[in-house]
């Protein structure tokens, strides 16, 4: 499965690979109607959290704040909690309307927070008709229904999003893999796939208004087209985009299942230069133990084959990868395979959390490794993990690049951050020509070539 996190993954897709999960969101400005999305979660609930706005706006919603909530792990389930109180103290008269994950795992919980209005399922989140003033007037607190009875998920065209430099268009939803510390399939219900002619539309409407680059979302992105008629596969969609979008600058594709790359889209990753030089794989651990226990569908060495094809295919990728620290029975041997597979595939951004127990899944009933440990493991791999990425930096100190401008900050085609050089403000979306002249071990520096907005120009 993909995109889960406080802006990343555990699985396969994450929102942003170096953002952390340690932190409650900042609460968006709100509309001209009153109208504020707070999104925790995965690049998914972001590109979700937009069609809810949208709908908001058609419907005629006002002074209400809408909670998109992530439950990847207890954690962001407690953070949703607190994100929740928050939002009640800045806008006490405002109405509260809490959705995504952790709502539909658990609604009654969210229902009885004296905080909460409304609470609704990530089916009904994205029904125009649930954010009309009138249908929220009405006394039924909670509209979650079963989402596994869902099966079919509609592309929803979103004018990108809002400040991003990118646009999302999602193309899958749900998973059928049951990963033993994962319960996101219970809020999001069974794979299902956006038809392929939906999907080049929405990325020919979005080319055409001016985004550099879209990125390929979903929960579980390499199962795309396996529900759909003569079962296409991801490679099948990648090439259809790329053939009939040709004014498409970029597509960026979402954390993905390392397993599930199949050989059209691999061959696409290495030999098209449309597709952007990076790639975040949900590994998880390096012991194969820890995999099997995990319920994970590759082993270490499948993982590290594919680090190798890619690297002699296209030796400029970047390669980034979530791991879950301290799993139920991870001895110190089994961290250091995973730090030794982080080594051996030259991984360049590594995602790492500690695991922390969901209830309501199998891992969550195994021996526990103690939280010290935990702590102390998960310390050691961000260590490490900031080191590649000093590495990745340097290789570009010296060169000339075009960076994409986004809030506050910029990105590489192998999606390098890199400060903004000060004194001026370009919009995001925005493509800046910069010579690249050093880094502070987080970001590359350097000074930009041309003040004047260069979007749409090719990187």
């Amino acid at each position: 499965m993909t995109d889960v996190s406080e802006r990343a993954s555990l699985q396969s897709g994450v929102a942003d690979p170096l953002e952390p999960f340690d932190r409650l969101p900042e609460p968006e400005a709100a509309s001209p109607d009153g109208v504020r999305l707070i999104t925790l979660g995965c690049r998914l609930n972001s590109y979700e959290s937009e069609v809810m706005r949208t709908h908001a706006q058609a419907q005629g919603l006002t002074d209400a704040v809408i909670i998109n909530t992530c439950a990847v792990t207890s954690e962001a389930v407690r953070q949703a909690r607190q994100t929740i109180r928050r939002a009640r103290r800045e806008n006490p008269a405002a109405t509260i309307i809490v959705t995504g994950c952790a709502a539909q795992i658990d609604p009654v919980a969210f229902a009885a927070m004296p905080e909460v209005d409304r609470v609704l399922g990530n089916t009904e989140k994205m029904q125009a008709q649930s954010f009309a003033p009138s249908r929220l007037a009405e006394q039924e607190k909670v509209r979650v229904n079963d989402i596994m009875s869902v099966r079919e998920t509609a592309g929803h065209l979103v004018d990108g999003l809002e400040g991003r430099a990118r646009a999302f268009v999602q193309v899958q939803n749900g998973c059928d893999h049951r990963c033993t510390f994962c319960i996101i399939p219970f809020g999001r219900g069974n794979s299902r796939s956006v038809p392929a002619g939906e999907v080049v539309e929405q990325a020919r409407v979005l080319a055409a208004r001016g985004y550099h680059e879209l990125v390929l979302t979903g929960v579980d992105l390499t199962s795309w087209g396996a529900d759909l008629p003569g079962q296409p596969n991801l490679g099948n969609l990648v090439a259809r985009i790329l053939r009939l979008v040709p004014e498409l600058p970029r597509l960026r594709l979402s954390s993905i299942d390392a397993i599930e790359i199949d050989e059209a889209l691999f061959e696409l990753i290495t030999q098209e230069p449309r597709i952007a030089p990076h790639l975040h794989l949900s590994l998880q651990s390096g012991a194969d133990l820890i995999l099997k226990r995990m319920k994970r569908r590759h082993l270490r060495a499948d993982a590290l084959d594919l680090a190798n094809r890619l690297r002699a295919a296209r030796p400029e990728i970047a390669l980034g990868a979530d791991f879950i620290v301290g799993f139920p029975t991870e001895t110190e041997a089994h961290f250091a395979d995973t730090l030794n597979l982080v080594h051996q595939a030259q991984l360049d951004y590594v995602h790492v959390f500690p695991f922390s127990p969901r209830p309501g899944t199998p891992a969550a009933r195994m021996p526990a490794v103690l939280g010290p440990i935990v702590k102390h493991r998960a310390e050691r791999l961000r260590a490490l993990g900031a080191k590649l990425l000093a590495l990745r930096l340097e290789r570009h100190v010296g060169q000339t690049a075009q960076v994409l401008v986004e809030r506050g900050l910029g990105r590489l085609a192998d999606f390098s951050p890199v400060h903004l050089p000060e004194g001026h403000a370009w919009p995001p979306g925005s493509v800046l020509p910069m010579v690249l002249t050093g880094h502070d071990g987080h970001k590359l520096t350097g000074k930009a070539l041309d003040a004047v907005n260069s979007k749409g120009c090719a990187a």
